[in-house]
């Protein structure tokens, strides 16, 4: 929330009045005695600072446990196979919980909401560590789906209720640092203890259980909430189909990275410090590469930017395959190549859906697109798990370059076959994960006060 405030001419000789610059919305220096002058832009971070610090301890908690329980079932004696299709069960519960969530705050509102799916992620966590079962883990996973799918709703539909236009785009991104900063930050927690003891599962809990704090504490006032209508996949796909692979092959691989990318690591050899730094460097090259990549597909034929990335992946992921393990930085960076161009696709074909959509469209079909993601993401952990089982690690880099180059291929097929929309028509590139869902379709609406009205 904005907090407006006198500001006196800039040109007057007061010596209290070191400089006041701004620059779309940003305060860069600003010194009068006795008051603090705040832009829209500061107004809204300081609207959503509770938002912006419960979600990063989430995200540090979802970042340690992904790895965690990758190491723990190798540990356990899981197959890759095994591995992927409990981690795939996560996106089942996101997909339910998706649907589920809107219910849910309707009924009792967004705090009750958010204190009940983190404390149901944070016993999660502990079972995980006391019932060690393939059986168990896929159910712990499907109810962490659950759970944070509506964590994400909550958050976004409060985020979404505290900015307006002027600063939407930067708000979002950063949630966007927040979101995938906290995971990029959370492996590196696996050096404080052994995954074979319960201590990184009690962190896990503690970081889910203490995000509550802020969220609660805080003064501000809880968003409405409206469920935005149903949209037929059919209709999308008509309109664009390369933007709905698109989604669908970004949620197939960054689901693998994020589902079994440690396992890969594992089976090449790596230490522990080195699978954290691993996983770190994947996610932290999604957020270095997300605003480049946007800017050049502002300016250029976003499907164009799309076929480039997607083939640059997958050129990265065959070059991988000759690089020997005791290399490590050559994997780091490696890994941050492919998490820099695989992360930043699902804002790219969101980008280019909006292209073909009208506004109206666009809170309708925002859903469906969490859907489809979310069933790619279901599939990338469990098809490159069973290639790694056949093939050995290098089957999920195998796995990795193929997925990337099909998308690659029918990006260029439709540059062929579908003339390109004038860049004036074009819509500005917005700078979200692939779980956003309320903020990311408010996000392209010429008027997206009025969207969820």
């Amino acid at each position: 929330m904005a907090i407006s405030t006198h500001i006196p001419n800039p040109e007057s000789s007061d010596p209290t009045i070191t400089g006041l610059i701004l620059n779309s919305g940003y305060i860069k220096r600003c010194r009068l005695p006795g008051r603090i002058i705040k832009t829209p832009f500061v107004g809204a971070i300081l609207g959503c600072w509770a938002l912006f610090l419960g979600m990063g301890l989430v995200m540090l908690g979802y970042g340690l446990q992904g790895p965690l329980l990758n190491l723990r079932a190798l540990l356990e004696g899981f197959s890759p196979a095994v591995t992927g299709i409990v981690m795939s069960c996560y996106f089942i519960g996101f997909v339910v919980g998706s649907k589920l969530t809107p219910i849910l705050v309707s009924r009792v509102g967004h705090v009750r909401v958010f204190a009940a799916l983190a404390s149901i992620v944070s016993v999660s966590a502990l079972l995980h560590a006391i019932y060690i079962s393939p059986v168990a883990w896929i159910t712990m996973r499907f109810l962490t789906g659950i759970s944070f799918a509506g964590l994400y709703i909550v958050a976004e539909s409060w985020l979404n209720e505290n900015i307006n236009n002027e600063t939407r785009g930067k708000i979002l991104s950063v949630y966007m640092v927040v979101t995938l900063g906290g995971m990029g930050i959370g492996p590196l927690l696996l050096n404080t203890a052994t995954p074979d003891s319960f201590v990184l599962f009690i962190l896990v809990s503690i970081l889910f259980s203490i995000s509550l704090v802020p969220i609660l504490l805080t003064v501000e006032s809880m968003p409405t909430f409206e469920t935005p209508r149903k949209v037929k996949l059919t209709e999308l796909n008509r309109e664009v189909p390369l933007g709905i692979a698109g989604c669908f092959i970004t949620g197939v691989s960054n689901g693998t990275i994020v589902g079994i990318g440690a396992v890969y690591a594992e089976n090449i050899g790596l230490s522990l410090a080195q699978i954290s730094l691993f996983m770190s460097a994947a996610l932290w090259g999604g957020v270095l590469f997300q605003w480049p990549i946007g800017a050049i597909s502002d300016k250029l034929d976003r499907r164009s930017v799309l076929m480039a990335v997607t083939f640059i992946a997958s050129l990265v992921a065959t070059f991988a395959l000759v690089i020997r393990p005791e290399h490590i930085l050559s994997h780091l960076i490696i890994i941050g190549l492919m998490g820099g161009m695989s992360f930043p696709m699902y804002s790219l074909n969101i980008a280019m859906i909006n292209d073909r959509l009208q506004p109206d469209q666009m809170v309708a079909a925002s859903s469906s697109l969490v859907l489809v993601a979310g069933i790619g993401a279901f599939f990338g952990p469990m098809l490159a798990g069973g290639a790694m089982s056949y093939f050995g690690a290098s089957g999920f880099l195998f796995f990795l370059a193929i997925v990337h180059a099909s998308l690659g291929f029918f990006a260029l097929y439709r540059m062929k076959n579908v003339p390109t929309i004038p860049m004036e028509e074009q819509g500005p590139s917005v700078y979200l994960p692939r779980t956003s869902s309320i903020a990311m379709a408010a996000a392209f609406e010429d008027d997206p006060d009025e969207a969820l009205k």
